[in-house]
């Protein structure tokens, strides 16, 4: 146990914790020279296109430290984007130690503090180091201070390091091994382990990634989910040195993998505690109670996604089904809307996973998809004080039948260069954003502000970037739910409405937003045989309008001279007949118009 050492490493994105993976994994001899691959832990191609890290991944190695003992490190690489913080947190719970990776060129940024407070939260040993020091901007001292000052630990023995040319990895496996908590457990006490990961292989069915608190789980023992009480059989363990390696059995203080043949990753749930079935001669029986776990995720950000093609629907949910079963905190239902036909509503845990998300159905299972206006969850109090949940606009109901709307606030915090900092600010006010504090840091700021929710999911992280020439950074978490004048906005084509068009606002943007988005719509909507008259409406009330005109035939091009009443018939004629047309024509809504929605600029 005392030479067992479980870390991760947690920092901003493109900080280089990958990197910093591949060089620690390189220097114990986890993979041959020809496996070694760049970012050998990020195992999704989209990860490597993006250069992000998605899900949590991890890997054994022995080390042989300079006391002449060998340690086994277990070594879980994190991702370090904000809406992936829920895996950052798992991974955590499980480690004793984090390596708090922090680019010496640009200094703390916002997921480095966020992650860290997370680590800090439970309890984890963090032990500083200054990456990317071979930049010729590297500037030591100013990222030691921000360290310092930002969050708040000593950084005086902060270990320089480049991940990239390899200068200090020996320093930081020392460092782990010298500061880093060997494993609280007991070899001796009933078994307990907690599901860290699980994830779907299409060869072996779930593999769950465990760390063993206390006991030991052998190979072909029964064991039971405490929170399920189903019971399986352990057929196959392991531990990764990033490939798989079988083993006979996993023991306190272990990370490793359980393979039990099960079929559907709902049964093995991320945070769980496994336990042995019952007790025989040769074991000490189920735990008395479980590890405390993790919470269940919430998605903060919905949208439809709809198939192009009506008969791809069958398709879509067993694509949805399969993206579910690597990736727990995707939710979805089935939903029809009249504009787009059959399809799902998905719950995203922000923007760049509902991205993720919709790259992977297109990739890897060829969907062709229709995505809706991203939006948040209202809740709506109607008359007899019930509360409920709206997440999409078609389902709000009238403003006259409901006593109030509450839209989700989120705390957020920004930091940047102080030279953006009235760009920044002007932008946050823009999306009603309430300022709650502001603390310079070195040549760093940090803003805290207060915002609803439906103002970031649209472009708020865009904007961000371009008003800082991408220097900005930030994270949120959410605060509350609370009462506002927000109203909802429908689009209606010749007075029929479009329910997928619908949108929620707050009143003081309704009228520009409805004026806006008609415009963009009349440039979309191709002309017909007649008339057609695009609206935005708040309840009974048109606040803007546009009309497309006819296409229309000269009917008097033969009449040359011709008397007025015979020009007249032919054009009451030719009125009487668009007139019909109009009442059995209907009008197509092209794919664009959806997503024109998404790009109406404020």
């Amino acid at each position: 146990m005392n030479n067992i050492r479980n870390f991760s490493i947690i920092a901003h994105i493109d900080h280089g914790k990958s990197t910093l993976a591949d060089r620690l994994i390189q220097r114990c001899g986890g993979l041959e020279e020809r496996d070694m691959s760049a970012q050998v832990l990020d195992s999704m191609d989209i990860e490597k296109e993006r250069g992000i890290t998605i899900k949590a991944q991890t890997a054994a190695l022995q080390y042989k430290a300079k006391d002449g003992q060998i340690y086994n490190l277990n070594l879980i690489d994190t991702p370090g984007h904000v809406d992936f913080s829920y895996e950052v947190s798992r991974s955590l719970s499980a480690c004793e130690g984090a390596l708090l990776v922090v680019d010496a060129s640009q200094g703390v940024e916002a997921q480095t503090v966020a992650n860290c407070y997370t680590a800090l939260d439970l309890g984890v040993e963090v032990v500083p180091v200054l990456n990317k020091m071979d930049l010729p901007n590297a500037d030591p001292e100013n990222a030691k201070a921000e360290i310092e000052d930002v969050i708040g630990i000593d950084a005086t023995d902060a270990i320089p390091c480049s991940a990239k040319t390899g200068l200090g990895i020996d320093e930081i496996l020392e460092a782990v091994v010298a500061k880093i908590p060997p494993p609280q457990g007991n070899k001796d006490a009933p078994l307990r382990a907690m599901i860290i990961d699980s994830w779907f292989d299409s060869y072996v069915g779930v593999v769950m990634l465990v760390r063993v608190v206390d006991g030991r789980l052998g190979k072909g023992e029964r064991f039971k989910m405490m929170a399920t009480e189903a019971v399986y059989n352990a057929d196959n363990l392991g531990v990764f040195t990033p490939a798989n390696e079988p083993r006979q059995s996993l023991e306190a203080g272990q990370v490793g993998y359980i393979i039990a043949g099960i079929k559907e990753l709902q049964a093995a749930k991320v945070g769980d505690t496994i336990t042995l079935e019952k007790k025989l001669p040769n074991n000490l029986g189920p735990a008395e109670e479980a590890l405390p776990g993790f919470k269940e995720i919430q998605p903060q950000v919905f949208a439809g996604l709809y198939p192009t093609e009506a008969n791809q629907y069958d398709g879509l949910r067993d694509a949805l089904e399969k993206l579910k079963l690597n990736d727990a905190s995707l939710q979805y239902e089935p939903e029809v809307s009249q504009a787009l036909g059959f399809g799902f509503r998905c719950g995203f845990l922000g923007l760049l996973h509902m991205e993720i998300v919709q790259e992977r159905l297109e990739r890897e299972f060829d969907q062709d998809l229709i995505t809706t206006a991203p939006s948040v969850v209202y809740q709506v109090v109607m008359p007899g004080d019930e509360v409920v949940m709206v997440e999409n606009p078609s389902k709000m109901p009238d403003q006259g039948k409901l006593h109030e709307i509450r839209e989700p606030i989120v705390t957020v915090h920004l930091y940047m260069p102080q030279d953006y900092v009235g760009a920044v600010m002007t932008l946050a006010n823009q999306k009603r954003g309430i300022q709650m504090n502001m603390a310079y840091h070195g040549r760093q700021v940090m803003l805290t502000y207060e915002m609803p929710l439906g103002e970031i999911v649209l472009d708020f992280f865009d904007k961000l970037k371009s008003v800082s020439r991408g220097y900005a950074s930030m994270d949120y978490e959410f605060k509350e739910y609370r009462a506002s004048d927000v109203v909802k906005v429908d689009i209606l084509l010749n007075g029929e409405k479009v329910d997928a068009l619908s949108i929620i606002v707050h009143r003081s943007q309704s009228q520009y937003r409805g004026r806006a988005v008609v415009a963009k719509m009349r440039e979309i909507i191709s002309r017909q045989m007649y008339d057609v008259a695009i609206q935005a409406a708040i309840g009974a009330n048109i606040i803007a309008r546009e009309t497309i005109k006819a296409l229309r035939k000269n009917v008097l091009a033969k009449c040359y001279g011709g008397d007025i009443s015979r020009k007249r018939k032919l054009l009451e004629k030719q009125k009487a007949g668009k007139k019909r047309m109009k009442q059995i024509g209907s009008v197509e809504v092209p794919q664009e118009a959806f997503l024109a929605i998404l790009q109406v600029e404020d």
